[in-house]
């Protein structure tokens, strides 16, 4: 349902690196040319998703991509199988994305900052009517425990299996699982007064 924003992922004229994940995370270690690159040409579009699925539009989105990265590349040392290097990036976006919205909350708290507008600028040959349920669904989504907003957004938007998103989110199945249901309880309670998400409501209550 969001919309992601597209930047430059790939180092034009770069010879690319041809191991696998655990051979790019020995080499990034041993401080190889070009390694570094291609980490982020190999995994910054899966944590663009990621990122544009919990938060929607967002004019942050590059700057949080680089702040990923930047928390991968300082923390590498803590990865001990490097062939997992796709699901510990996954933590370390859901990490950042729950930092931005948990700060956003408290600036609203304080008076500091208005809500982003998240979700107001799809593609625009998108309907109207598609545009403003994009728009509805993420202000529904403010409303919800960081949280709970993450594993809804993860599983439903995004399409993480349980168990990709339980690790994603450090938390156990039946942690996520719980969680899961709140969030959905808590999301179709909120949807069922937005004009634009009223129709999906009554669909998914009959389902």
């Amino acid at each position: 349902m969001s919309r992601s924003v597209v930047v430059p992922l790939f180092s034009a004229g770069r010879p690319r690196f041809a191991g696998d994940d655990a051979a790019l995370v020995a080499a990034i270690r041993d401080g190889q040319a070009g390694c570094t690159a291609e980490l982020f040409d190999r995994y910054g579009a899966h944590v663009q998703r990621v990122l544009a699925n919990i938060l929607g539009f967002d004019p942050e989105l590059a700057d949080l991509i680089q702040e990923v990265f930047a928390r991968a590349l300082a923390s590498l040392h803590s990865l001990n199988d490097g062939a997992k290097l796709k699901a510990w990036l996954t933590s370390i976006t859901v990490f950042t994305a729950r930092g931005c919205i948990r700060a956003r909350t408290r600036r609203r708290w304080l008076g500091l900052a208005t809500p982003t507008q998240i979700g107001q600028q799809p593609a625009p040959r998108v309907p109207e009517e598609v545009r403003e349920a994009l728009r509805s669904t993420y202000e529904v989504l403010e409303q919800l425990p960081s949280d709970e907003r993450i594993a809804f957004t993860l599983r439903h938007v995004h399409g993480l299996e349980l168990t990709d998103l339980a690790e994603a989110c450090g938390v156990s199945l039946a942690t996520i699982k719980r969680r899961l249901a709140k969030a959905r309880h808590r999301f179709m309670t909120l949807a069922r007064h937005r004009p634009a998400l009223r129709v999906w409501v009554e669909e998914e209550s009959r389902g």
